[in-house]
């Protein structure tokens, strides 16, 4: 079970500033890649709510459905993402998220089903941007919202660029494995036997 409060002001800050501040100048700094100016992550962050995820609690699970839209900022703590892969029953893990990174951002804008799973790995406290608040941020701060949808496109394009690379990584070794393999199974080529002269064979010099 997650807890909230009603404002992202009541996240812990760093380094004497709010836990707004300290929100907003994560999403403006370049690992978010949101190419947002720090007053436009403010005008986000002021859409967000907070949450806080004991460790070890799923807060996004694989194949959830339904209009469970949202993206996280995660301010504190580490997060593991995880995925099902062919021939598996055990997830594997994708990668292991810092403070700054962005979490769900596909979601924010389809509502398909979640295609990794998130667990926080220490107790975590994330922002919170919803579908109906990005909507609200389209109708009152227009400018703001279509620069943060382009940030967020970056940041899928660059997660998809990232898979494919990914991919012709593992054609390259399929194809070597096959190559080994196919070479394996080929027989030994058969050597001549040597001739053996019967005892009433004689030699001609």
């Amino acid at each position: 079970m997650s807890l909230s409060t009603d404002n992202v002001q009541q996240m812990p800050g760093r380094s004497g500033v709010s836990g707004a501040e300290h929100a907003a100048r994560l999403l403006a700094a370049p690992e978010a890649l949101t190419s947002l100016t720090l007053p436009e992550a403010r005008v986000v962050v002021s859409y967000m709510r907070p949450r806080f995820f004991p460790a070890n609690t799923t807060f996004i699970r694989e194949g959830d459905g339904g209009d469970n839209g949202f993206m996280a900022l995660l301010v504190e703590g580490d997060v593991v993402v995880e995925r099902i892969t062919v021939s598996r029953t055990e997830p594997v893990t994708i990668r292991v998220l810092g403070p700054g990174s962005l979490i769900g951002e596909i979601g924010l804008v389809d509502k398909e089903p979640r295609s990794a799973s998130c667990t926080a790995s220490t107790d975590v406290w994330c922002a919170i941007l919803t579908r109906e608040a990005i909507e609200a941020m389209i109708q009152k701060d227009p400018i703001v919202a279509a620069r943060l949808l382009l940030g967020v496109s970056a940041n899928i394009a660059e997660r998809l660029r990232d898979t494919n690379r990914q991919l012709k990584l593992y054609a390259r070794l399929a194809t070597a494995m096959r190559e080994e393999l196919t070479h394996m199974s080929e027989p030994a080529p058969l050597r001549a036997a040597p001739k053996v002269e019967s005892k009433g064979e004689s030699q001609i010099d």
